[in-house]
């Protein structure tokens, strides 16, 4: 009897044993699989970028080549960095201004005050900015008179200028443009 029973527990064993084993290589072969598909995918996309990128630059060679050599001849009379500006409608003796003093030197307002007369252009109100802190010296034009601000900035040699900031165009009294004395 003894051997009857033996044999039940063996069988029971076993069963147990191969589903376990099964299991095992299952999930080896899924992790196989895993590595495989995570290393397929990392790496495709650097491949097929520069696949594709090639094929980009293949495709509209002709194009780009006349579109460059277009650029060519607009870089000539316009630097790239800078977006073409808008010419100066109003002759310089009619194009009003604004002189603000904001680095706190006592005068200095009245001087580039003096300083723009003497370029033709005409000068309304002179004062003190709201803030006597500003780093460099800038221009600042109402709508519509970006060729304007452009040119008083060349001829007194500014390299920020922009549109009002912080400024409302009924603060200018008619002017067109705003120079802020910096540091």
């Amino acid at each position: 009897m003894d051997h009857p029973a033996r044999l039940d527990t063996e069988l029971a064993v076993q069963p147990w044993q191969r589903a376990t084993l099964l299991f095992a290589v299952i999930a080896a072969l899924e992790l196989v699989l895993l590595i495989v598909a995570g290393g397929a995918l990392l790496a495709k996309p650097h491949t097929s970028h520069r696949s594709t990128a090639k094929a980009a630059t293949a495709r509209h060679a002709p194009a780009t080549h006349a579109t460059s050599a277009a650029r060519k001849s607009k870089t000539q009379t316009t630097p790239k960095h800078q977006p073409a500006a808008s010419a100066a409608e109003l002759p310089r003796r009619k194009v009003k201004l604004v002189v603000l003093n904001g680095n706190g030197r006592q005068g200095a307002a009245a001087a580039a005050a003096a300083r723009v007369k003497s370029r033709g252009y005409k000068v309304g109100t002179v004062a003190n900015a709201p803030r006597q802190d500003y780093p460099q010296t800038i221009v600042m034009y109402r709508r519509g008179f970006e060729g304007e601000g452009q040119r008083l900035a060349h001829d007194l040699g500014i390299q920020v200028v922009g549109p009002l900031d912080g400024m409302k165009p009924a603060q200018l009294h008619g002017a067109q443009a705003v120079l802020i004395l910096g540091g």
